[in-house]
């Protein structure tokens, strides 16, 4: 690409919206969260698009609440076409996920739930995905033809590839590369246990989330090694960019992190590059961008 070449479009397949002005994010209290704690909405994120040459959007869920993925798709129907998909939150420990999801895609914008998360990270339960119920749960997931968003810690990769192996036809993407620890003697046993993951055709991985997780201090190109195993791993027919903005602001804004993740494409195809950055978001989550 030469230095004036317009870049490619982008499919940006992991972003957040919210206000803690009107509901509580028990993960916000987090320290070190304090620059998030404030309103994002449909506006920013369309200043921010703009400014990183991003055309289309997948809005993920933040809560355990689905009065949230009702208000998501609401507001990916107003987005003119922006938030082109919605990955939103039922309890999968329900026995009526069904019917969870029947009613939530008839509800307004409800053609764009395209995917379910609950937030993994954040139960005690190292094998929480291993729980009857919950398998039941994402077994009625994958039988409404959604996507499950797997957002795990390393500790529970194990469990991510059991529920995997338990679902083969269900469809899995792995948010964060399961937030490899960068600069920790963990980042080995991180790197055997995604691979192992990475092994099962069923499951795609989100280069999403990962300039947060170097350590404060030390430079954002320490993403490059996590980033080259996960492409070793998945390869670029198996892997969708995400930058988990607003979130990702904590590193850096929108369009250094769309630019970083281009420069650490660069060894890639332009076929390749347009796959992660493009087409395999629009496979996986049944998108049709125009």
């Amino acid at each position: 690409m030469t230095a004036d070449a317009t870049p490619d479009p982008v499919l940006d397949a992991h972003h957040h919206l919210w206000d803690p002005g009107t509901r509580d994010y028990p993960w916000m209290r987090r320290p070190g969260l304090e620059p998030l704690r404030r309103p994002y909405g449909l506006a920013d994120l369309r200043e921010a698009t703009e400014a990183a040459g991003v055309r289309w959007t997948v809005l993920v869920q933040t809560v355990a609440d689905d009065a949230e993925t009702l208000e998501f798709l609401a507001a990916a129907a107003a987005s003119g076409g922006l938030v082109v998909g919605v990955v939103g939150w039922v309890d999968l420990r329900a026995e009526n996920v069904g019917d969870r999801l029947a009613r939530l895609r008839s509800m307004p914008g409800g053609e764009r739930l395209v995917g379910v998360r609950h937030q993994v990270e954040d139960e005690p339960d190292v094998d929480w995905l291993g729980l009857a119920e919950v398998r039941r749960g994402a077994a009625a997931v994958a039988a409404a033809g959604l996507v499950y968003d797997l957002l795990v810690r390393p500790d529970q990769l194990r469990s991510a590839t059991a529920l995997a192996d338990a679902l083969p036809d269900a469809r899995f993407v792995l948010d964060h590369g399961a937030k490899p620890p960068i600069g920790r003697p963990a980042w080995r046993e991180w790197a055997r246990l995604v691979a192992e993951l990475a092994r099962r055709d069923n499951v795609v991985c989100k280069l999403s989330g990962l300039f947060t997780e170097v350590p404060p201090g030390a430079p954002l190109d320490d993403v490059t090694a996590s980033v080259e195993h996960l492409l070793g791993c998945f390869g670029p027919e198996r892997l969708l960019f995400g930058s988990d903005w607003p979130v990702s602001t904590l590193a850096a804004p929108y369009p250094a992190i769309v630019r970083r993740t281009r420069d650490l494409l660069q060894d890639l195809s332009p076929d390749e590059r347009q796959a992660v950055l493009v087409r395999n978001a629009a496979a996986t989550y049944g998108l049709f961008p125009s």
